[in-house]
Parts: structure tokens; sequence; C-alpha cells
């Protein structure tokens, strides 16, 4: 395994250069789990691509649900920067199906919400166990 010195580099791009395009998100059932996300967001799946049933963001990146039924899903984390005039349908959404969702990530304060940095926040799983956020304010970063 190369040592972290065969990595340091001249960066030829800016951080503003690069965006994330789409991610796979590994599903025991694909149609599920997109809708799933897709109801609580108040966005449509997309039609089939291939092995991915997607969902498609705002900011021009794409949820790829592909279902792996072979081995246990292991659970990710997905964190979802959310207009605060929507957040409220959000949280009610996750109360009319059932879903609890937790004012922290580790899922302790059941039926609370949080106030980072000056907006709202909640954390749900998804029906694979996926620790899904929903937030109205990015986190400071140092």
């Amino acid at each position: 395994m190369p040592n972290h010195q065969d990595y340091s580099y001249e960066s030829e791009l800016t951080a503003t250069a690069v965006h994330l395009n789409h991610t796979a998100v590994y599903a025991t059932d694909r149609q599920l789990s997109a809708e799933f996300i897709a109801a609580i967001l108040g966005l449509k799946v997309g039609a089939p691509f291939g092995p991915f049933l997607p969902v498609d963001l705002g900011n021009g990146v794409t949820l790829d649900y592909y279902e792996k039924r072979d081995e246990p899903i292991q659970s990710q984390h997905y964190a979802f920067l959310v207009p605060d005039e929507q957040f409220n349908n959000m949280i009610a959404r996750l109360e009319a199906v059932g879903v609890t969702y937790f004012a922290d990530p580790s899922h302790t304060e059941p039926g609370r919400i949080n106030r980072l940095f000056g907006g709202r926040g909640a954390y749900f799983g998804d029906p694979d166990g996926h620790n899904m956020e929903i937030m109205t304010r990015p986190y400071l970063r140092p």
C-alpha cells in the first residue's frame, strides 16, 4: 500500500471545480427505498437507468438506488440541505408514515429536532437503515 507521500502534489483544480454527480445507494428493494426518500423530500423517482433507480436532487446530484440482496446493507449517512420553508412539511411526512425522527445522529432524542448553526435538523432511518439527515443550514467548518 502506498504511503501518504505518494499522494502529495500541487492541485490543478480549485474545490469549486469538482462536484459530486451521483452516488449509488444500496437497498434491498430499490423501488421502496427510492420512493421513501423521494416522498419525504418532496421529490420524484426517475426512470430506471440500467440497474439503478434515480432520485434527482436539486443541485445536480443523483442518488442511484441499486438493489443488493446477496449480503447485508452497510448503513451509510446521507445529509440533505433543505429549504427552511419545507422542513416542517418533511417532518410531517415522516410522522404521516410513522417514521421516528431524532435530534441527533445516534438516534437518542426521538421526536425532537436540533437547531445547529442557526437552522433546524433531524435524523431518521430509511427502509435499509441508512441514517438520513435533513438540515436547513450547512455545517460551519473550521
